[in-house]
This record gives structure tokens, sequence and C-alpha cells, in this order.
């Protein structure tokens, strides 16, 4: 069914990457910056455009819109869902991107800066695409695949369904939303108006990876309290906080880190540290796969905290834990069908299915815990967050048809 359809994903791609949503950290507006709503706005108008009556962005920036049921089956309405925005890790703005047609192998120079290579050896995933076409920025900024491939995907998913209305398929909601980047994708998402009882986010990586595994995550504050003075007069007067956080970070154990950890194993990382000698704040984050592993590594940084303030009776501490997402298995493992489901589209589309825990989160981690069980769907996206992101076009088309795939196996298997 895919022989005659003209893909669209790259050209929608490559034009949504032109608009700056560069999500902001230290913003506590919603959405975090503002220019995010350019996008939204852009996305609904052609959402109506391809006959979504109902399409419309709100106040914060997300787009909802509706492709009615065409069955007279009982589907479970499902939700295919993307964020807008890109990372704060790298410039957003300005981005160029390039369409390297039918690669050829070697090392990609990017032509604003020529330092900026992408090669086959750091990235062999691309030995993939030779013969086929790439994206790339061109080297000023990060390109967007994170998650804009998702985007245009989801909207190339619409343009098929809305011109090719044999395909049969129960109720389908789109979904766009910003701030995932910092966290607050689902922050002011209205799930009573999505009105889906399941979801898709497309936020991974290579074709054929399927996940429905992250990891559970908190954040720990710790606030060092030091005591100020004159420093001529320092001496038994004076406590540097900054030392003492000093000494913290020098304490954390080696092997429960970022840089020492992979596959499953959990970690406990600095993140964030501001003050001066009177007083020093340090944000962790904490990770693991198994969530009760967390109370774990957060015995072990209070631990180590408080052993360093031992030595300096004059100093106290903060330690305060807020919880930040959950494994999403855990909801997932309830609804198997959803997982199920892609997995036949897949096989359907010819891909290998390849299953594996996210070392991180999406927005599909809280929707699953806000009620609405949500793995991850492959995009293509690589070398995400830097000058060097790339993304195959032939993924992005496979990712489209999978979703073609998926809407019927819902509708194949629901009841009459």
């Amino acid at each position: 069914m895919f022989d005659k359809y003209q893909f669209r994903v790259a050209e929608r791609f490559m034009n949504y990457v032109q608009t700056d949503t560069q999500s902001d950290p230290h913003s506590h507006t919603h959405p975090t910056s503002a220019k995010q709503k350019d996008l939204s706005v852009q996305l609904a108008r052609e959402l109506l455009t391809e006959g979504l009556t109902d399409a419309h962005t709100d106040e914060y920036g997300y787009v909802y819109a509706t492709i009615p049921s065409n069955t007279q089956k009982q589907v479970p309405v499902i939700c295919f869902c993307a964020h807008v925005d890109t990372a704060p890790d790298c410039s957003g703005t300005h981005v160029k991107p390039i369409l390297h047609k039918k690669y050829n192998g070697d090392d990609i120079l990017l032509p604003d800066d020529f330092t900026q290579v992408i090669s086959p050896k750091a990235f062999p995933y691309l030995k993939a695409h030779i013969g086929s076409d790439i994206i790339t920025a061109s080297g000023l900024t990060l390109l967007g695949a994170d998650d804009k491939a998702g985007v245009a995907i989801i909207m190339d998913l619409v343009h098929f369904l809305q011109t090719h209305p044999e395909i049969k398929h129960g109720t389908i909601k789109v979904l766009f939303t910003p701030d995932e980047e910092v966290g607050q994708g689902t922050d002011k998402a209205d799930l009573l108006k999505l009105g889906a009882q399941f979801g898709y986010t497309l936020d991974g990586g290579e074709a054929g990876t399927l996940e429905d595994e992250t990891f559970s995550a908190d954040g720990v504050t710790v606030v060092i309290n030091g005591v100020i003075a004159h420093p001529g007069q320092g001496k038994n007067n004076l406590v540097n906080a900054m030392k003492i956080a000093g000494k913290i970070l020098a304490a954390l154990p080696e092997d429960l880190s970022p840089e020492t950890t992979e596959k499953r194993e959990g970690f406990i990382h600095p993140m964030h540290l501001e003050g001066g000698a009177e007083k020093v704040t340090i944000q962790f984050l904490i990770r693991d796969f198994t969530t009760a592993n967390l109370h774990h590594h957060e015995a072990i940084l209070h631990k180590v905290v408080a052993a360093v303030l031992a030595d300096y009776p004059k100093a106290t501490f903060e330690f305060e834990v807020k919880e930040q997402y959950r494994n999403m298995k855990e909801v997932l493992d309830l609804y198997p069908q959803v997982v199920n489901n892609a997995v036949i589209a897949y096989e359907r589309t010819g891909l290998t299915v390849v299953n594996e825990p996210i070392r991180g989160g999406t927005d599909g981690s809280r929707f699953s815990f806000m009620g609405l069980p949500c793995p991850n769907l492959f995009t293509g996206m690589q070398a995400i967050h830097s000058k060097k992101e790339w993304i195959g076009v032939r993924d992005m088309q496979l990712a489209v048809q999978v979703l073609v795939n998926l809407v019927q196996v819902w509708e194949e298997k629901a009841d009459v």
C-alpha cells in the first residue's frame, strides 16, 4: 500500500527544524519559552488543513487533534505523541537542514564548521544508510530530530490516513507537547480532553527499537549551610560551604556514576551546583530501573554528605528528595496488548524488534502513571542534542509505515 505513496515526512521535517523551539530549564512559565508556540500554531493549522476539524493549540503550547474512527468496531482510542521542543544543550537557532542524497559512506564534514565531522567510525549506524538519504544540520546548531522527527512522522501518518480512507482504524488522537526536554512535557497536558486509552510516543532511535522500560527517577537537592565570616578573621570562624561541597563530590562512589555504569545499572549524578562560601546547593539525579534501588542510592548519598559534614560541626545540611518519574514498565506490564500490537506492526513492516530499556525517561514515563500507558517507538534520530545530530530519511518513512500498520492491528483485534 506504500508503493505509490509519496512520503512527505522528510520535507515536513526539514521545514519544522527551522523553527527554533528550544525550551528553557530556568523558566517558570508554561511553556518555558514562548517560541515553542510558533511551531504549535503551525502544526494546528496544518492539521486543520488535513481535515482534522478539532485541531487546536492551547495557552500552554499543546496541540490536540482527532482522526475519527472509520470502522464499526469498538476500537480503543489510541494516541500518538511527540514533543515540539529541542534541548537546551545546543543552539536550535537558525538551523539549516541539509539533505545528503544517496549517502556514500564517507565522513561528512558539516559546511559551516569543518571541525564538526559525522563519521561512520563514530556512528556505525551510518553504514546502514549507505545509498539512502540522510539529513544533518550545518555544523553550528543541533538538527532537532529529537523530536521533530516524531512530529513529522505523526503528521505524515495523518496525511496518509486522510488520503487512504480504505485503511480501517479506530479513533486516533494526536498530541504534541512542549517542554519535554526540561522534564515538564506532561505538566499541563489535559488527558481528560485528550480522551485516549493508550498511547505511543515517537521519540526513539534506530529503526526497530521499541522501548517499554525507562529509568525510575528521583531528584535530590543538598543544601550546605556554612558559616560566613570576613576572611581576615576567618580562623576558627569561617566554614566555607564550597569546600564542603567539593569534598562531597570527591567522596561520591565512582562505581555509581554515569561515567562508569551501563545497561541496567543505576547511578548518582551531580548535575548542577550553585552558591558561594556561605551556602551551596547541589542538584543530584538518582536513576535506576528498579524503583526500590532509588532509596538505596539516596541512602548512600545521604551517608556521604553526613560523613563529610561530621568534620564541620558548625555547618549544617538539608537533604530533600523529589520524585521525578517511574519506570513505565510497571504500568505497561498490566496492559500487554499495547506493546504486543506494536510488535506485530513492526513485523508487518519487515523490522526485527529490538527491545531495550531506555537509560533515561520520556513523556511516556509520566503519561503511563497518569493513566495513559505509553511505550516509545523509533524515529531514527541519532547523536541527539549535538551539532552532529543526523537522521535517515528511510527510518522516518519506516516509522510512518509502522504507525499505519499499528492502527490496523488495533482495529483488527477489536470486538465488533
